[in-house]
């Protein structure tokens, strides 16, 4: 067993675990919330390191041989992910110190989020599909559960919409899971790739790729399947919303980046040309959203949505340059998104709302929560040398390199759009003067308290603005994670241990003389 690969699912669940069990004793369980927080960046590090410095890393849990048991699967795309999952992990942990009072919420709040990473990282590694369904039902109870934390109506409006959408799209994911073992006889991710070319039925294939385009659609908020999002992530604490934000549709575009690079790729000018479609639409239809929207999160969460399109543009195209361009841009989003959420919790601590028509000044009274809105939002808008610009850029210069004009086009507009809606915020919230009708002037916080809510926020920012300034090492890591989802033959060879008779046989190789 590679503890490596374990560590990232078993440090979080365990800090949910004993979390719950220090239930009241709220110094205890922050205590062993950013203890595991801390050791979970420190593992996924070292992952990324042993990946990127020996490859693809296997291990084959409970020394069952592939594809007869369960395989956790670390390239670089799952590594990276398990990565930036441990930052932002580790981000809204310390935030939550100070967004969060104890006694709040707290008692439940950071077992759920160590719950909730633990199914991210789950998904991020499981080497075949059933296992990657059960990762996501484990994300979606701890997800649910921190939606409705403190009871209020418009909390428990938006978590039925998101309970509901996810119950449609577990079954739709069921029930491709089902037809798609029926037809191949075996679950195991890399065994897939193998069996689905023996297929005679191709047809019967294309319509099981559909149901799992649209089961990791409805939790990738892809249009149309998108409208649970702005109703549910604007109504938790801004914890709650940024990790959200940031980790939870990922997940779905993860699923869609590995099956329709891996598994189903027997009918591009069908699947992939949908998922085309799919991705101007998405980006269409989130910028507009955000642009008719006045409330601060709302803006944010119509923005996700849009900017999601971008990363399934990179899917769709289906070439190396453009799955590197949809890798680059989902881990910058990750950062990005994530800090714009924290910067809207600051926002509402401060001055008590996050209605535009109510907020102003902010530049004035909070200077350093200003400069630290500006680089996100404009990195998000693709502005240079922010890491918004480069990840907008691979992929128009993917499209264009594609003959894709339109999208390409369709990509330069959106980014327009977020940068319109980018100054509004700033406009809005930060430029203006303060309303009369908003109260008095916000009271200066705690130095403790503006340390918890700033210093994540600075940390992301910093990191946002090192991409930004020297891409090259995320650039590097997306290139070969591309290279491999391109050409899955080293993730089956390193997944189907050609030296085990069984596996032999899977694989079509006589046994050795």
């Amino acid at each position: 067993m590679n503890w490596l690969l374990v560590g990232p699912i078993a440090l979080p669940l365990g800090a949910a675990v004993i979390g719950f069990c220090l239930r009241g004793r709220d110094s205890a369980q922050r205590a062993v919330s950013l203890i595991a927080a801390l050791g979970l960046a420190g593992v996924a590090t070292k992952l990324l390191a042993v990946v990127w410095q020996n490859g693809i890393t296997v291990s084959q849990m409970g020394g069952w041989p592939a594809p007869f048991g369960i395989t956790l699967v670390a390239d670089h795309l799952s590594s990276a992910m398990v990565a930036v999952t441990a930052v932002i992990g580790l981000a809204t942990v310390i935030y939550s110190f100070g967004n969060t009072p104890p006694g709040e919420i707290s008692y439940a709040l950071h077992p759920l989020v160590h719950a909730l990473l633990a199914g991210v990282c789950g998904a991020f590694l499981a080497g075949d599909i059933f296992n990657l369904y059960v990762w996501f039902e484990v994300m979606l109870i701890a997800s649910f559960a921190l939606l409705v934390l403190g009871g209020t109506r418009s909390q428990l409006d938006g978590a039925v919409r998101y309970a509901a959408l996810s119950l449609i799209a577990t079954t739709l994911l069921l029930s491709g899971i089902g037809l798609l073992y029926g037809i191949t006889g075996t679950l195991n991710m890399a065994d897939l790739h193998l069996r689905v070319q023996e297929v005679e039925n191709q047809g019967l294939l294309t319509v099981v790729a559909v149901l799992f385009i649209i089961a990791f659609g409805i939790k990738s908020a892809v249009f149309p399947l998108f409208f649970w999002l702005p109703a549910s992530y604007h109504t938790p604490k801004a914890a709650v919303s940024a990790i959200f934000s940031g980790l939870l549709t990922k997940v779905g575009v993860y699923a869609l980046m590995r099956v329709f690079t891996l598994i189903f790729t027997h009918d591009v000018g069908y699947t992939h040309e949908l998922l085309l479609w799919v991705a101007g639409a998405t980006m269409v239809t989130g910028v507009l959203g955000a642009a008719s929207q006045n409330e601060l999160r709302r803006i944010l969460s119509f923005h996700i949505i849009s900017q999601i399109g971008y990363m399934i543009l990179g899917i769709a195209l289906f070439t190396e340059f453009g799955i590197l361009g949809g890798v680059f841009y989902i881990i910058h989003h990750i950062i990005v998104k994530a800090n714009l959420f924290f910067v809207a919790g600051a926002a509402d601590r401060i001055s008590g709302s996050t209605d535009l028509s109510r907020l102003g000044g902010l530049y004035r009274d909070r200077p350093l929560l200003a400069l630290l809105f500006f680089v996100p939002a404009f990195s998000l808008a693709g502005f240079p040398p922010l890491s918004g610009f480069w990840a907008k850029l691979l992929l128009i210069q993917a499209s264009i390199e594609a003959s894709e004009f339109v999208i390409a086009g369709v990509a330069l507009a959106v980014g327009l759009m977020t940068a319109y809606s980018m100054t509004k915020i700033w406009l809005n919230a930060f430029w203006k003067a303060r309303p009369a009708d908003a109260g008095p002037p916000p009271m200066p916080l705690p130095i403790r308290l503006r340390m918890l809510l700033l210093g994540p926020i600075t940390g992301l920012a910093a990191l946002t603005l090192a991409i930004g300034l020297y891409a090259k090492p995320l650039y590097s890591v997306a290139e070969r994670a591309a290279r491999e989802l391109m050409d899955p033959s080293h993730y089956v060879e390193a997944v189907l241990d050609t030296d085990h008779p069984a596996q032999r046989q899977v694989i079509g190789r006589p046994p050795a003389q």
